[in-house]
């Protein structure tokens, strides 16, 4: 077990403890597990080459499993990590307060880590979603320590989501809404509704904006669902407290080179809130006409176009 000085590793052979555990492996190649600010984080760790540090979004049912594709192809250029966020996989589940800045923490903690195992300060990062807005904050408070960011279909630029004139690092929550869904009496037998099979099959065709969903994606993210914890944080994502009511401020004053590919279809492809601020020329958007995971349903393309934004950025 890593301490605060990220001074050790614990490594932990996936052929060995997929059947000791009730929730296998999201990923391929050696699970690990850290602890630093944000508590107990495990991650995924392949490849060779250059670093690329992989953050999956948030929802009820999230894990590393969302960046699969990505991670199984770019694993021939590069050494990526992935990591379960607080709350979520193999990451501690513990009854804690789940609010933006332990997911700060935990994006921190895994530089750290990337550091010390590689020497390299300065990595590239792609985050989905909700992830997206961790990161790019994080890449404001610390630009030295992202060479470029590839934000896919993130958070934040539908109409509404994003409040110019709100105070900085305010949220989205609900006041009240945690602590009412959070209630004894209903609040796992509401949790389980929402993680049906039913309610994940809903889930995942808006996102995909078609009936035709990952499979494997679907099994996972079910049996992720199901673990001892699981509501915790998707909780707290309900409550609104894990947005950022100031995000677009916070996209618009990114320095490194940021991709945003983003699919059109489905329940999660608008930006029309994109228009009250102009990206600055930094920022490249690419829309698939796909779901709001391109990488899933068109990986080759999606694969072979980070790669080349990538590579365009100079060391």
């Amino acid at each position: 077990m890593v301490h605060n000085d990220f001074s050790e590793i614990r490594s932990i052979d996936l052929n060995r403890v997929t059947r000791a555990h009730r929730l296998g492996p999201a990923l391929t190649g050696l699970r690990k597990e850290t602890t630093g600010t944000a508590g107990r984080i495990a991650y995924y760790d392949a490849g060779n080459g250059p670093p690329l540090l992989l953050v999956h979004g948030v929802n009820a049912t999230a894990s590393a499993y969302e960046v699969r594709p990505i991670y199984d192809a770019m694993q021939a250029t590069h050494r990526v990590y992935a990591l379960d966020l607080p709350g979520f996989g193999h990451s501690d589940r513990s009854d804690r307060g789940y609010a933006v800045p332990m997911y700060l923490a935990a994006i921190d903690d895994m530089l750290k880590v990337i550091a010390t195992e590689t020497g390299v300060t300065a990595v590239d990062a792609l985050a989905l979603s909700l992830g997206a807005e961790f990161v790019a904050r994080t890449a404001i408070d610390a630009p030295a320590r992202f060479r470029t960011l590839t934000l896919v279909t993130p958070t934040g630029f539908a109409n509404g989501a994003s409040d110019l004139d709100a105070p900085e690092r305010a949220t989205r929550e609900v006041p009240g809404l945690l602590k009412l869904l959070q209630f004894p009496l209903w609040s796992q037998a509401l949790f389980n509704l929402w993680v049906s099979r039913a309610g994940l099959r809903y889930f995942l065709r808006r996102t995909w904006g078609s009936r035709d969903i990952d499979e494997g994606l679907f099994k996972y993210s079910y049996r992720s669902a199901h673990q001892p914890g699981a509501r915790r944080a998707p909780l707290a994502y309900v409550s609104g407290r894990l947005y950022s009511k100031d995000i677009l401020r916070v996209y618009a004053a990114i320095a490194t080179p940021v991709w945003a590919p983003h699919g059109i279809r489905g329940g999660f492809g608008d930006f029309s809130g994109a228009g009250p601020v102009a990206m600055p020329p930094n920022w490249r958007f690419q829309s698939f006409a796909t779901g709001a995971m391109p990488h899933f349903e068109r990986p080759a393309e999606f694969c072979a176009d980070l790669s080349r934004f990538l590579r365009a950025v100079s060391p």
